[in-house]
């Protein structure tokens, strides 16, 4: 909970079981939740019990609201009023503390929004936002029905699409298009880009490794390709 806390996680309430033994880890949570708009609020053991179910509380619970997806048209906006623009797609990523990495990269980085499939992926849940270290306080992650056809209305609206992958056409160090309005597209931590998204990236790219190692997962995977990109950016004047 001090965790979440700390990590910018936007609770409403803290609930603090009556009883619970004093610690610091109590102290700090208590002391952090009114700066960050979080009221505390004392309950009876047995209560928190039933607030929370079968998840252990160790006596104190974070009430958290839904968490507010923007629209992947938003994110197109936001890319388009600061050229060049760089936006990054998760395809199929399913575990959340991969989708945190990746927005604390992108939020790092200059990206200027996330985009994740409505089905069959990871969303916004408490793991993301601890991974994420508060990024995703700060940093629009968009939920899109179809993911091939955001894409395809980035790509109209002049947003190249280039998608990560073991056997990409081209090197990282042969990106010639960094400082273009780029669309970084992440596949799965298994399968890798879908068929449908892959037939809509303009490129596929492929980070060069040295040994044994056949991949990485998805989270490092963005980190790289997004550090490549802000270092040619910044070579570049553009950053």
């Amino acid at each position: 909970m001090v965790e979440a806390l700390r990590a910018g996680v936007p609770g409403s309430t803290l609930f603090v079981a009556g009883g619970t033994e004093y610690d610091e880890r109590l102290d700090e949570a208590r002391r952090l939740a009114p700066p960050a708009g979080v009221a505390v609020a004392d309950v009876a053991r047995a209560e928190l019990d039933r607030m929370c179910g079968s998840a252990p509380h160790q006596g104190l619970a974070l009430s958290v609201p839904p968490f507010r997806y923007a629209h992947p048209d938003d994110l197109l906006a936001r890319a388009q009023a600061a050229p060049p623009g760089l936006l990054v797609a998760l395809d199929g990523v399913t575990d959340p503390r991969n989708l945190g990495a990746v927005i604390r990269s992108a939020a790092a980085f200059g990206a200027h929004g996330v985009v994740v499939p409505e089905r069959r992926a990871a969303g916004v849940t408490a793991a993301a936002w601890k991974t994420s270290a508060g990024a995703a306080a700060r940093l629009p992650v968009a939920r899109a029905t179809n993911l091939s056809r955001a894409l395809a209305a980035w790509a109209d609206a002049g947003v190249f699409v280039v998608g990560l992958a073991a056997d990409g056409e081209v090197a990282l160090d042969e990106l010639e298009m960094a400082g273009d309005p780029l669309a970084l597209v992440v596949g799965s931590e298994g399968r890798g880009l879908s068929r449908l998204v892959g037939e809509r990236c303009d490129l596929t790219v492929r980070i060069p490794m040295v040994g044994n190692v056949e991949s990485l997962n998805a989270g490092v995977a963005a980190g790289v390709m997004l550090a490549e990109i802000a270092r040619r950016r910044r070579v570049d004047g553009q950053r």
